[in-house]
């Protein structure tokens, strides 16, 4: 990885930070796309601190607004003409039913459209590497997802429905780009982490969940052991020229029916695009 320029969006903590502290132990030079200063600051001393490495560099992307997506795309543009690795590791689970900057429901609105976004934003630099890949943390709760008519779940809203729908979503997105980037030399995987006991689903204003999380933690996976498949799609010379796949613990797996449906994909593409402003 020395040389190689990684960008891993939710750094600041669990498997983003696992990964963060990995690939920079291994060469890259890695940029840590974080939401809050503070914590990703803290993020930032400890990734440099326990990898060694002086090669980690903290910038701020909020991936709940389109426009901080945008802003945070041209400052990364502007300072690297290539990225070998784009990792969107961030993720949010929303107990409640809440909305991003731009009106999307967040899991939807986060752990999807702003890494879509993001990623047909840094497309050239991408296609500039040797062997530019993109990695998407999804999960196995895409098996029980679906696109729901409407997305923002304005009705009936439940925060394992709306969860597995943008878990859905990263799997048909990866499908789709791997399918578009045909003939380049990215590609694009997506991944099962297993279950990992990260901060996800802990309310940050009233610490709610984190009963539940300490008490499952002895049957959870570490972030570092969470983080491993993500680390190996992103440097593994055993997965070059691999695409449009779905892994887990390093293999890949076969999806379902609604996880290999192509139609699904290129319309959530389509509506994404529209969303998002790609729309040409």
């Amino acid at each position: 990885m020395h040389g190689k320029t990684v960008i891993i969006t939710g750094a600041n903590s669990g498997m983003g930070l696992a990964s963060a502290v990995e690939l920079a132990r291994r060469g890259a030079h890695v940029v840590m796309a974080c939401r809050n200063e503070e914590r990703g600051r803290k993020a930032w001393e400890t990734a440099v601190r326990e990898s060694g490495s002086d090669q980690l560099e903290l910038m701020l992307c909020d991936l709940g607004s389109l426009k901080s997506i945008r802003r945070f795309a041209g400052e990364v543009t502007e300072r690297y003409s290539v990225v070998d690795v784009l990792l969107n590791n961030a993720g949010v689970v929303s107990l409640k039913r809440e909305m991003t900057a731009d009106g999307f429901e967040s899991m939807l609105g986060v752990n999807h459209l702003g890494h879509f976004l993001l990623t047909n934003l840094l497309l050239e630099p991408l296609k500039r590497a040797e062997e530019g890949r993109i990695v998407n943390v999804s999960s196995g709760a895409y098996k029980i997802g679906k696109f729901h008519r409407d997305p923002s779940l304005a009705r009936g809203y439940n925060v394992a429905k709306g969860y597995a729908q943008s878990k859905l979503a990263n799997v048909l997105f990866t499908k789709e780009l791997a399918h578009r980037l045909e003939g380049s030399r990215v590609t694009a995987n997506c991944l099962h982490p297993g279950a990992v006991a990260t901060n996800i689903g802990v309310d940050r204003n009233t610490g709610f969940g984190k009963s539940l999380v300490g008490l499952m933690r002895p049957f959870f996976l570490t972030a570092e052991q969470g983080a491993e498949t993500a680390i190996y799609l992103s440097c593994s010379p055993e997965v070059k020229g691999v695409s449009g796949q779905f892994f887990y613990k390093k293999q890949a797996r076969p999806l379902t029916a609604r996880g290999e449906d192509q139609v699904a994909a290129r319309r959530l593409w389509e509506w994404s695009e529209e969303q998002v402003g790609l729309k040409r």
